[in-house]
């Protein structure tokens, strides 16, 4: 897809039986982005429910000055719908985003006041000290151990490579190509192939919406063992060859 600096942010929204939640998110997209000449791209992936259906309505009702909504279809797969939409990008900014907006708009807010052009990858960070999550102690302990595992597994430096993320556009375009992973890892992925290249992820503090922080963990001990997996699956991938898409513009 050809770039059009016109557009200043393209926000991506994997979607998966999503018909809960996914309008009330739109209509406050719409309502933060409006005149900001910014494009939201709402990826549906291996929906079983009326998801599809229901986007396609809000996409054919869609008004919104200066935020245009665009609907694409991927693979089942987090990861799958990321790398669609990374594709099809065309902004100055590239965000990766859910459909809940389990942030609200802290992660994006901060984003903004930090040039993109310098520091191409910031996170929307839970291991932030200053981050409010409300999280219990079972998930403070798996967490520590991803922090571990991803360490130890490919050095990373950054906290919480599972997080938001507002993107330099052409950089994460140059690097799209080269991204395989089709679930939860793309991110952690994304992160790898940045710090590998010399870029350090700049990470800011977030507040989980008190709609979020009522759940339960959903992680379970043995996700710990299946990222582990998945971490030597990346660093097999990605071991040479980074250096060159460093500072791309």
């Amino acid at each position: 897809m050809a770039t059009d600096h016109a557009v200043s942010l393209t926000y991506i929204v994997p979607a998966h039986n999503s018909t809960a939640t996914i309008e009330g998110m739109l209509k406050e997209l719409a309502d933060r982005l409006a005149g900001t000449n910014s494009e939201v791209l709402v990826v549906e992936n291996g929906s079983t429910d009326g998801t599809i259906d229901m986007l396609h309505k809000l996409e054919a009702d869609w008004q919104s000055n200066g935020v245009e909504l665009r609907v694409l279809t991927s693979k089942k797969g987090l990861g799958n719908a990321l790398r669609l939409g990374i594709a099809e990008s065309r902004g100055a900014r590239v965000f990766f985003g859910a459909d809940d907006l389990p942030f609200g708009f802290d992660d994006l807010d901060k984003a903004e006041k930090i040039d993109h052009t310098q520091h191409k990858v910031v996170i929307g960070s839970k291991a932030h000290p200053e981050s409010e999550t409300g999280r219990g102690v079972l998930r403070a302990i798996l967490t520590w151990g991803f922090l571990t595992l991803r360490f130890i597994v490919l050095g990373m430096r950054t906290r919480d490579p599972q997080g938001t993320f507002v993107l330099d556009g052409d950089w994460v375009r140059q690097v799209g190509p080269r991204l395989t992973e089709e679930g939860f890892l793309l991110t952690t992925e994304v992160t790898y192939l940045a710090e590998r290249s010399g870029i350090r992820t700049i990470e800011v503090p977030v507040r989980l919406r008190e709609s979020h922080g009522e759940h339960g963990s959903r992680i379970r001990i043995s996700d710990v063992w299946k990222m582990g997996l998945g971490l030597l699956t990346v660093r097999r991938r990605h071991r040479k060859g980074v250096r060159a898409i460093a500072h791309a513009a």
